[in-house]
């Protein structure tokens, strides 16, 4: 019979091949697992500090946007404010001008009825004046010389005190 030496086993050999891979797995942890492990963790780290700034934006940007909507609100209550103090202030305006419309109103008025009351004592006395004339030339025809003057004039001086009582009545 033969021997097999294809098939046999050869302990040194095989003691050989496990040096040798224990020898390469001890190579390949130093050179290259803890290399790559050691880039894997700065590049987790990394990663995690931009998910922290990500977040961290994230809570300024909402923190700003509170602050934007507290002034926003508080502008549009000042701008409410300052819209009611305009309107305020234009109402006041508004009754001063009103006020001083009929303080002026009133001073024509009471020009005008001035002026009128004026006007009709003006009309009155020419009328009185045109009257005495006219009844003095119309005594003087009539009785030229049974009256004298100082009677003549005490009848004019009563015509003249009658129509004044009479307009005054009216």
């Amino acid at each position: 019979m033969q021997t097999l030496d294809v098939i046999s086993v050869n302990i040194w050999q095989m003691l050989a091949s496990l040096g040798n891979l224990v020898l390469l797995f001890l190579m390949v942890k130093k050179f290259l697992y803890k290399p790559v492990k050691k880039m894997l963790e700065q590049r987790q780290n990394t990663i995690q500090g931009d998910y922290d700034a990500a977040a961290q934006a994230k809570e300024q940007a909402y923190s700003d946007k509170v602050k934007y909507e507290e002034k926003l609100l508080g502008a549009k209550a000042e701008a409410d404010e300052v819209i009611k103090s305009a309107v305020s202030v234009a109402t006041e305006r508004e009754k001063e001008i009103i006020a001083e419309a009929r303080v002026k109103a009133d001073g024509i008025v009471r020009q005008a009825e001035n002026e009128a009351i004026l006007e009709r004592k003006k009309a009155e006395d020419a009328v009185k004046k045109e009257i005495v004339e006219v009844s003095s030339l119309l005594t003087e025809k009539v009785l030229e010389r049974e009256i004298s003057a100082e009677d003549h004039q005490r009848f004019i001086d009563s015509f003249i005190e009658s129509i004044g009582d009479e307009n005054d009545s009216d």
